[in-house]
């Protein structure tokens, strides 16, 4: 964490951060300053920065009205997007930032997403209707930290807390519930809050009401944790894990892929977990609303996996790669590593370099070649086609054009 020190009233302090005085954030500052406009930056970004963890998105306080932070945005030649005026936001674009204004507010109705809120001026009201305290930190322009919830000793012990009651933030928006665990899992330490825990168990049975898209979210933020394992062991323990991914039952595996993998891939670690042939995870795709892309990843790692043989010789793996193409065989590659000893890890990690460094060679013709050659249209220049193709993937992809032309040429002949 940078360096938190006492001011001479006794309030936390940080140095300003990079972030805090770039161009794009001096120039929102100035703009609303001028208007009178009272800020602070909340959220992710003040979590972040005591981390001493990258900044992306800056989050931005205001007890001003959002149409006043507008107007003043606006008569200032800045680009404002009206991004959620019901919940008092808006969003501020100067360039490379996006800034998310948000003013103020307590929830008159609690329903999630769609919860009516009224906008207050009150700073500490606000904190106290975020979800963990460690999200409920201001912070002062000039580096002051402003904690009305306990959130820096949590955040010092990485312990992820609900702001006051558990139940009652969880019941406000379940998503609180995976977003718990997806916190623990990214930034907490052991042992997990109990009264978190107790009121997640106690909750479980609202999962059901969220949509497939915020649990599909929340799932794969989690499996890019630097070690999703032991958050997965208490979700499963509380029950939690069953009623969102009744499929991950195959732990050890997902272990075995974390050894060895080389970077982060949440599709690839969720593969590992669960335990699912090619209908299953079409289905799983269906439930989670998966992109194309992300289905058709999840369906090729389900068994039965495609064949490779970690151990076949470099000409067998440039093959290999031919034909699963990059992505895929280093998915397989791990996959397959993952069920095995740690020696086929070290045999992987060869290969994830092969993989690496090796350019996919382009087949040399085309089925207007073969037209040329006197062969009409239809299936017969694709059956030739793939035999050409198979003979010139066997001589480890040697073979010229002019070479390909010439067997094509003995086999039209033939």
């Amino acid at each position: 964490m940078p360096r938190i020190f006492l001011s001479k009233s006794g309030a936390a302090r940080i140095a300003r951060q990079p972030w805090m005085t770039e161009r794009a954030t001096r120039r929102l500052l100035r703009v609303l300053g001028k208007g009178g406009v009272t800020v602070r930056f909340v959220g992710g970004a003040v979590r972040d920065a005591l981390l001493g963890r990258a900044v992306s998105d800056i989050d931005v306080a205001t007890p001003a009205a959002p149409e006043a932070v507008m107007a003043l945005l606006m008569k200032a030649g800045v680009k404002v997007v009206p991004t959620g005026l019901a919940h008092g936001t808006v969003t501020a674009v100067i360039p490379p930032r996006h800034f998310e204004i948000t003013t103020l507010r307590h929830d008159v109705e609690p329903l999630g997403r769609h919860a009516r809120v009224a906008f207050i001026d009150d700073w500490r009201v606000d904190a106290e209707r975020r979800d963990f305290t460690m999200n409920a930190l201001f912070l002062d322009p000039d580096g002051a930290v402003i904690d009305y919830v306990g959130g820096l000793p949590d955040l010092r012990a990485r312990r992820v807390r609900f702001v006051g009651d558990p139940e009652t933030r969880i019941r406000e928006d379940v998503l609180r519930l995976l977003r718990f665990y997806r916190f623990h899992a990214q930034l907490g330490q052991e042992p997990a809050d109990p009264a978190a825990r107790a009121a997640c168990r106690l909750l479980t049975p609202l999962l059901p009401r969220l949509s497939a898209e915020r649990v599909c979210a929340e799932l794969l933020k989690l499996m890019r944790a630097p070690d999703p394992l032991p958050t997965l062991a208490l979700m499963a323990e509380d029950g939690v894990l069953p009623v969102v991914l009744p499929e991950a039952t195959r732990s050890e595996r997902l272990r075995g892929m974390l050894a060895g993998e080389p970077d982060p891939d949440p599709i690839r670690r969720l593969a590992a977990l669960v335990d699912v042939d090619r209908e299953g995870a079409l289905a799983l795709a269906r439930r989670l609303k998966f992109s194309n892309a992300q289905r058709d990843r999840l369906v090729a790692l389900a068994a039965p996996v495609q064949p490779l043989d970690l151990e076949a010789d470099l000409r067998a793996q440039r093959r290999a790669l031919y034909r699963l193409g990059t992505e895929l065989y280093r998915d397989l590659v791990l996959m397959r590593a993952a069920e095995t000893s740690p020696a086929s890890r070290r045999r992987a990690r060869a290969l994830l370099r092969l993989a690496a460094r090796t350019k996919p060679p382009v087949f040399p013709i085309k089925g207007r070649d073969l037209r040329r050659l006197g062969v009409k249209r239809g299936p017969e220049i694709g059956r030739l086609l793939r035999e050409v193709e198979a003979w010139w993937a066997a001589g480890d992809f040697r073979a010229t054009r002019s070479a390909c032309l010439n067997e094509a040429k003995a086999r039209i002949a033939a």
